[in-house]
């Protein structure tokens, strides 16, 4: 017994990193920066120094980092306090209307932070090391203390630090950028003069999340700087844990010294625990996630303003698998889409990847998330408002409110083919969507396609396409031929291009590709029967024009390639991009679709016994 007490006793005390500094190069230098070493390194170094994540470059003398697509010139590193000074490249201290030109979206790979954290006596610290700023427009002049005029630099703009969230956004103003500005204390009556001389300044981030990869918990620094590995204990608490240990053998010899009176209740009390902790993980595995990511964009919001919003849940708009979405109202004046999550069967898996993947992502063509709330069983997602609702109202209800047209149609397509690639290629980590189908695109006011539900997600690092999953998700019907069936190949980005494939022929054929009420096996099948139709010359639109009969040719026979059984056949998304938006003489034929691999091939194990219209 006493054996088993000291392991589980060390078991929660943490460990020193292994993160030294095992690179001996020689520092580098450019412009202003004479010391440049690891883990950053110039381009121009030997292969062998530095880390290649943390690359810089030296452009007319001046240090440059590429970040999220952004350029920012760099103007310090303080290896003492690892910390980065940048400057946005768009910047200039002489003239008031330059500013960002790079939103800064939060890096997905962590290598930098705008925070730290550090240990002390009563428990982990954090420090802020910047802010934000929000570059607003407004149709309408605006006299309110968070906004700042930026007359006479820019016209019809205002300035917002760090305290204004999308929720108190005015009527009739949009955000323009958001970017990061100093640690600097905003005075009350504060000119855009010196907001701008602050922000030529630039901002800070933290750097040291580089050694956190060797930690299977926390990361941060001791009282000598030093990098230290947790598992979420503070090391001061071990005496805490004895006297825990104590009592709790303490507890143990009572209820067996009162068994004969209390064994039944003692029992009870341990179910009841442990049935309590059973149905609480997933609200702690959640919690631990924002936890660690408090560099969140979106705005967490109480339960409390969530029944505000959506006026006590009075107006539903649908209904899935994860819950109720509702209709809401924002205290800015702006509609927004409030998802109600159930319980979830992954431990908040589901919440977590909306809230990692599109919390921290903008893209035209993606739903943008504006908040969420977490309280105990309570989750919500907080979104922007959909108002034409989702794209299967339109291209499966023959009786719909509004017929669209094919140049709608094909701008549709061309829409969600951007979003795909932006989930790809766009971002620091690839991010895999895995639920591709109509009911997931939303339409705005516009009829601009939105991706949404993220719930099914996974990040994986760009350089590496292949996915490693262990278990089947998706809809069937969309779901790519190698979830099922083991030869075909490995799971990847090729998944979500079989997918955008068949919503492509449902949106060109404005039906779903399997009809069981047909006839023939051909009619069966959309994609057969079309295919067959485009190779003998039938194939016509009823009721259109030349350019109508060729946006629609192009649209299918793009689909034809995407839906391919083998992944290797299929093209990646930026050259799907490429057959939509070119020409269609230069379109080829693919080989016919099959809907099983010819040769023998055998169904995962444990994944062939469902039979649901969708896997979660």
């Amino acid at each position: 017994m006493i054996g088993e007490i000291v392991i589980f006793v060390f078991l929660f005390i943490s460990q020193t990193c292994k993160g030294g500094d095992s690179n001996h190069c020689a520092a580098s230098s450019c412009g202003n920066n004479h010391n440049i070493s690891y883990p950053f390194r110039l381009q121009t170094d030997p292969k062998k120094c530095g880390d290649h994540r943390y690359e810089l470059s030296c452009q007319n003398n001046l240090t440059v980092l590429n970040l999220n697509g952004g350029r920012y010139y760099v103007q310090s590193i303080d290896y003492d306090n690892f910390t980065i000074g940048l400057v946005d490249a768009g910047v200039h201290p002489d003239n008031c209307s330059s500013i960002p030109r790079f939103p800064f979206i939060y890096d997905l790979s962590e290598r930098y932070s705008t925070t730290y954290s550090w240990l002390e006596s009563e428990g982990y610290k954090w420090a802020y090391l910047s802010q934000q700023i929000m570059f607003i427009k407004c149709q309408n002049p605006v006299k309110s203390p968070p906004y700042v005029e930026t007359a006479p630099c820019l016209n019809s703009s205002y300035v917002n630090i760090g305290d204004m969230t999308a929720y108190d956004l005015m009527e009739l103003c949009s955000v323009e950028m958001i970017s990061l500005f100093p640690l600097f204390p905003v005075k009350k009556n504060m000119s855009f003069l010196e907001i701008h001389r602050q922000l030529a300044f630039g901002f800070q981030l933290s750097w040291h999340n580089i050694y956190c990869g060797q930690c299977d918990g926390l990361c941060y620094l001791d009282s000598r700087k030093r990098f230290r590995c947790s598992s979420g204990w503070n090391e001061n608490f071990l005496d805490f844990i004895l006297w825990m240990l104590q009592w709790s053998l303490t507890f143990f010899a009572m209820c067996l010294v009162a068994r004969a009176f209390c064994g039944a209740p003692c029992v009870i009390a341990f179910l009841i625990y442990k049935w309590r902790r059973r149905h609480l993980s997933g609200y702690e595995t959640i919690e631990e996630f924002l936890q660690s990511h408090n560099n969140l964009l979106p705005i967490r919001y109480s339960y409390s303003d969530i029944r505000k919003i959506t006026r006590g849940f009075k107006e539903k708009l649908g209904e899935g698998g994860f819950g109720f979405v509702y209709k809401g109202k924002l205290r800015s004046g702006k509609f927004a889409a409030i998802k109600m999550l159930g319980k979830s069967k992954a431990n908040g898996q589901d919440f977590i990847n909306e809230v990692a993947t599109i919390g921290r992502i903008h893209h035209t063509n993606i739903v943008k998330l504006i908040g969420f709330c977490v309280e105990g069983s309570k989750h919500a997602l907080v979104y922007e408002f959909m108002s034409n609702g989702s794209l299967d109202n339109y291209i499966f209800c023959q009786e719909g409110p509004i017929s669209l047209s094919w140049e709608k149609l094909y701008e549709i397509s061309l829409g969600v083919a951007r979003g795909i690639e932006y989930l790809h290629q766009g971002c620091n980590m690839q991010i895999l969507h895995f639920d591709i189908k109509p009911h997931n695109i939303l339409l705005d006011e516009n009829f601009t396609p939105k991706i949404s539900d993220f719930g099914l997600a996974k990040l994986y690092p760009t350089k590496g396409s292949i996915a490693s999953l262990t278990a089947v998700r998706g809809t069937i019907g969309y779901m790519a031929p190698e979830l099922f069936y083991k030869n075909i190949g490995r799971v990847s980005h090729k998944a979500d291009v079989y997918s955008f494939g068949m919503l492509l022929l449902e949106i060109a054929g404005k039906r779903k590709n399997l009809n069981a009420l047909a006839e023939n096996l051909s009619q069966v099948y959309y994609p057969f029967w079309v295919y067959d139709q485009l190779s003998s010359g039938k194939l016509t639109i009823e009721d259109s024009s030349e350019e109508e009969n060729i946006l629609a040719r192009k649209m299918i026979i793009t689909g034809l390639w995407c839906i391919q059984m083998q992944p290797c056949n299929r093209p990646p998304m930026n050259k799907v991009l490429d057959m939509l938006e070119g020409d269609f003489k230069s379109l080829e034929l693919p080989p016919r679709p099959v809907l099983y691999p010819v040769e023998s091939m055998t169904i995962d194990e444990g994944e062939s016994s469902s039979t649901s219209s969708e896997v979660k």
